[in-house]
Parts: C-alpha cells; structure tokens; sequence
C-alpha cells in the first residue's frame, strides 16, 4: 500500500490574523470583526505562538457586566471572572496554545480537535513559529474529492493489493464518496479488510459490496482427452 495521507499543509489557510500580548480588548473585538474570525493566535517575538484568544474568552466581561455573582458561582467560575475584569490579550488568552506541526495527518488533527473540544489549531513549525491555521471546515475539504480520484486509489490501493489475480472482475463505482465494490471475489473473508482499507482512502464517505463468490457447484470440468483415451483402449 502507497497511498500517501493528505497532511495538515494541504489545507490549512495560511495568512493568518494574529495578535501580540500586549494588544487591548477593544483591539482584539476589531481584529476578529474586520477578519471574520472567532479567535486569533498570540504571538510573541518574530511570530512564535504563545497562546490563543477567543470570542468565549470575551464573552464573561459581559456577562458579568451588571450581575454580582453569588458565593457560589465565585468559587466555580474562578476563571471566567478573571476574564470579566481582563483587559488586555496576555490576560485573557490561552495559554500554551495547542497547536499541530504541517505534517500532521487530516485524520490526527480531527481527533486533536474532537479530545480538546477545539474549532481550530494553530500550525507551527519545530520551533514554534506559527506557518498557518487549520480549522474543523478545513479538515472536511478532504470530502470534496472526486469521486474519479477515489476510484482510481480504491483500484490501485486495495483493489490490486487484496485481489491481484481476480482484479479485471472486480469492478469499483464511486458516487458522493460512496465506493460499491461490486463483481466475483475468490476469497470473501478479505471483505472486511477491504472495508477498513477503503474507508481508510480520503475522501471515502462510505462503503458497500456487491459482490458474489465463483460458482464451484458444477466442479471441475472434465478433460475431453481421457474421454478419447479411454474409448481407444476399450
């Protein structure tokens, strides 16, 4: 199997709006109006990501703009409470960012993603500089392949690896990311290692057989010669 992943730099959005420490809150609302984003890398010296500020870190200083939160609500929002009174980014962010180097899988930066509960990673290099921003809408890009694509990966990559001698026969279809592998398959246990391997093809939304074992019922066909021999010898 060759197939090679799509990785985070394929589809990250790489001019990226960030934002310094030191910034105020009045400044941090502007830069996410004018850029239509819900929150901005932080970033220290030549562009190394230091944190992360977003809208959910702005939205307790108005929430407890004109409330006096009880004793109890004090003691369980210790956090929220410190952003309500907050006015600058080093106050209010993130900090460390999670963040996923270039490299990293489509597949591994969604379950980054789904384990933190996170819209978005920052993208840095091996020192911490930030290259770009990756974010749930870009991860499903993956979803708009070609359905020809697939079936060109599906044959070359699952296809010829599970079924080499039997692959003329066994026919591939693909539409909206739904692969039918159809047609005789000698060996039908190799049907859920087929799933897996297809499932596994980026892009694949999901799979389904048609599919039917040689018909052996008949047995094996018999060899006109020893009939002719036979008859010779009586």
């Amino acid at each position: 199997m060759h197939g090679t992943p799509h990785i985070v730099s394929d589809v990250m959005t790489q001019t990226v709006a960030a934002i310094g420490r030191g910034a105020s809150f009045k400044e941090i609302v502007r830069m996410m109006q004018d850029w239509k984003v819900s929150a901005l890398p932080v970033l220290e010296g030549e562009g190394r990501v230091v944190g992360i500020v977003s809208e959910a870190d702005l939205l307790p200083k108005e929430e407890f703009r004109d409330s006096d939160p009880d004793r109890d609500t004090q003691l369980r929002r210790l956090s929220d409470l410190a952003k309500a009174g907050a006015v600058t980014v080093g106050e209010l962010m993130t900090s460390p960012a999670l963040t996923v180097p270039a490299d990293t899988t489509l597949s591994q930066a969604a379950r980054t993603m789904a384990r933190a509960k996170v819209k978005r990673l920052p993208v840095v290099d091996d020192v911490g500089m930030l290259q770009g921003i990756v974010s749930r809408a870009d991860l499903l890009k993956v979803f708009l392949r070609d359905d020809d694509d697939i079936v060109e990966e599906v044959r070359r990559e699952v296809v010829s690896y599970l079924f080499p001698a039997s692959t003329s026969s066994v026919r591939v279809a693909v539409r909206d990311g739904v692969v039918t592998l159809g047609g005789r398959i000698r060996d039908t246990s190799l049907i859920p290692v087929a799933a897996r391997l297809i499932r596994a093809v980026e892009g694949v939304v999901d799979v389904d057989f048609d599919v039917s074992e040689p018909d052996r019922s008949a047995g094996p066909r018999p060899d006109p010669t020893s009939d002719a021999e036979n008859t010779s010898r009586a």
